[in-house]
């Protein structure tokens, strides 16, 4: 009888699992995204605000089909992309994919997971004071995916490879300081922005570029505030240039910061496999197409769906939020090379299709 038990609240977990990750196909999917087309523009609304606007599987296949009629449609001359309820663009989810006319992504409100997939491969990325950009996946038994592996190493210097690790979140226009937005505006002038660019007739990438850049130089919120991480750029380039988390985390303690002691204790309490793939993922990625970067991932994520890692990350932080993850292996020297490169393995015909 235990061991009927121990299955069935197995198959419970896996399906709370499966809702948490909006991987579950969802039969009313009617007014969960928003496609409207309005003056120059396509414009998507994602429209679940009680869900951080999280993506789902219905949502993605209503947003892919349009995106590719848009880029066909020679009247639509931009995309505008932007979530409902003011709370959040979107916190997760994950559509893999971009689009070749001017994207312009609204990232007002949190900004993670499927979010940042939606968002950071486009053209032009609006920041406001309420942005909350983060990357926090080494905290689920995960890595940075929907291209993490892409935009990250190009951030300038180190940046990218603190934040894939550590998962530390940037606000407000420090999501713009830190090259991850193109442009910042105050939150009060977007439906302004939104409106001057649906008006626009015929536009080119730089008639929307100048109304953004317009809007960009206008926006006083913050403008006199440093960036929060200036005064550590130096010891994150110093420190997160090493060749493996090990040496990562010496430099740290050898730096004896505050700041830097700060970032260890964080490191410490992530999955210590998913800190080694994504050191890994973020260095080989530096030097792949957008394209190349998406198959590694995609090998990522089913090595990581099928560990133990990833399901205890969820239990732990989003079912039983104990957070307490018991990762297995524990530490990072039982974590071995043929552990890591397993997970960088071909899937041969079940590889990524393009």
């Amino acid at each position: 009888m235990s061991g009927l038990a121990s299955r069935f609240n197995a198959f419970k977990r896996t399906n709370v699992i499966l809702q948490h990750l909006r991987l579950s196909a969802h039969t009313d999917a009617a007014g969960e995204v928003l496609l409207e087309r309005r003056g120059c523009a396509g414009v998507i609304t994602l429209n679940r605000p009680k869900a951080l606007n999280a993506l789902n599987l219905n949502m993605i296949r209503q947003i892919y089909p349009q995106l590719k009629k848009w880029e066909q449609d020679p009247q639509t001359f931009l995309i505008i992309i932007k979530g409902a309820g003011g709370k959040a663009f979107c916190a997760g989810g994950d559509i893999r994919d971009s689009c070749q006319k001017p994207y312009v992504a609204f990232i007002h409100g949190i900004t993670m997971g499927g979010g940042v997939g939606l968002s950071v491969h486009g053209l032009f990325r609006v920041a406001t004071e309420k942005s909350l950009f983060a990357m926090p996946e080494t905290a689920i038994g995960l890595f940075p995916d929907v291209g993490g592996g892409y935009f990250l190493p190009r951030l300038p210097g180190r940046l990218g490879y603190f934040l894939a690790l550590t998962g530390f979140r940037l606000k407000g226009r420090d999501v713009y300081r830190a090259g991850i937005a193109t442009h910042f505006v105050d939150s009060e002038k977007l439906s302004l922005l939104e409106e001057d660019l649906l008006s626009l007739k015929s536009p080119s990438k730089e008639n929307i570029a100048d109304v953004l850049e317009s809007y960009h130089t206008k926006s006083k919120v913050d403008e006199d505030k440093a960036f929060v991480l200036e005064e550590h750029l130096g010891r994150i380039n110093s420190c997160f240039s090493a060749d493996s988390v090990e040496q990562i985390i010496d430099n740290l303690q050898q730096d004896g910061s505050p700041f830097a002691l700060e970032q260890v204790k964080v490191i410490n309490k992530m999955s210590p496999t998913s800190l080694k793939i994504t050191l890994r993922q973020l260095t080989e990625g530096s030097s792949k197409s957008l394209q190349d970067v998406l198959t590694m991932e995609y090998r990522l994520s089913q090595a990581c769906v099928g560990g133990h890692d990833f399901p205890e990350g969820v239990r732990a932080v989003i079912i039983d939020k104990d957070q307490s993850p018991r990762w297995e292996p524990a530490r990072l020297a039982d974590v071995t090379e043929e552990d890591v490169s397993r997970h960088f393995r071909s899937l041969g015909s079940n590889d990524l299709r393009w």
